[in-house]
């Protein structure tokens, strides 16, 4: 473990990837709120028909999220890509115990930005809607706020089992970001991908980031489902790993 968050600290584009999460988090949610109010205000008739701010306080995060993958895939798929995975394997030659510390370290340092970070991101949305903003205690956005601790470090965990899964960043990105930034919502609008894209992992997990949702418990249960079945494969092929 100490390891392992040694190299998170040393390999500079893994721990820039991490620090981006915050500011790139946090100015999307002011943008989000300071637009939502020009909105407003103007009676513009772009504002989204389902606009809450409570909901609003949300977003930035479901962006910034883009930077997390970025740091989970790096963090699992550099050693692999650069051949270091044979000096680990030397120092720790039980496979398993490795990757159990590649995944905990994922796992723990998406936990330490996450929360800040949306408690944050909230409030300061709620600042830029000034008169129009929610609190924080408003019925459901403290377990939205909850959920959505608990979606990026599970979206972290899938994106560091996808990587181990290939060995390496390429595939991983070019699949994960191109998803979660738009190819989900794109899908949701076509009939007939409408109902699938219900159980992609990123559409899903965002019912746990719905306010006053009832339905957060299934979007929970199918990203679990997606991450376990990720981190299986990436521990499969960790362990058949031969350089």
């Amino acid at each position: 473990m100490r390891a392992e968050f040694t190299k998170l600290r040393g390999v500079r584009g893994t721990f820039v990837a991490l620090l981006l999460f915050a500011p790139a988090s946090l100015f999307l949610s002011a943008l989000g709120g300071w637009s939502a109010r020009k909105a407003i205000e103007s009676d513009n008739p772009l504002l989204r028909s389902d606009f809450t701010p409570e909901q609003t306080g949300m977003d930035g995060v479901l962006y910034g999220q883009l930077a997390l993958i970025v740091f989970a895939v790096l963090l699992v798929s550099s050693e692999y890509s650069s051949g270091m995975m044979r000096v680990s394997l030397l120092a720790v030659p039980r496979r398993g115990r490795l990757y159990l510390a590649k995944t905990a370290v994922t796992a723990a340092a998406a936990v330490a930005v996450a929360i800040p970070v949306t408690v944050l991101g909230y409030l300061l949305t709620q600042f830029a809607l000034g008169p129009h903003g929610a609190g924080i205690d408003t019925s459901g956005v403290p377990r939205a706020l909850a959920g959505a601790v608990v979606y990026l470090t599970m979206m972290s965990l899938f994106a560091a089992g996808v990587a181990s899964t290939a060995r390496g960043a390429v595939v991983p990105l070019a699949v994960l970001l191109p998803m979660v930034l738009a190819g989900s919502q794109i899908l949701s609008t076509i009939g007939a991908t409408k109902e699938m894209v219900r159980y992609l992992p990123d559409r899903a997990g965002m019912r746990m980031l719905t306010v006053g949702s009832d339905d957060a418990p299934t979007g929970f249960a199918v990203l679990l489902a997606w991450t376990v079945v990720a981190l299986a494969a990436g521990w499969l092929r960790h362990r058949r790993w031969d350089g």
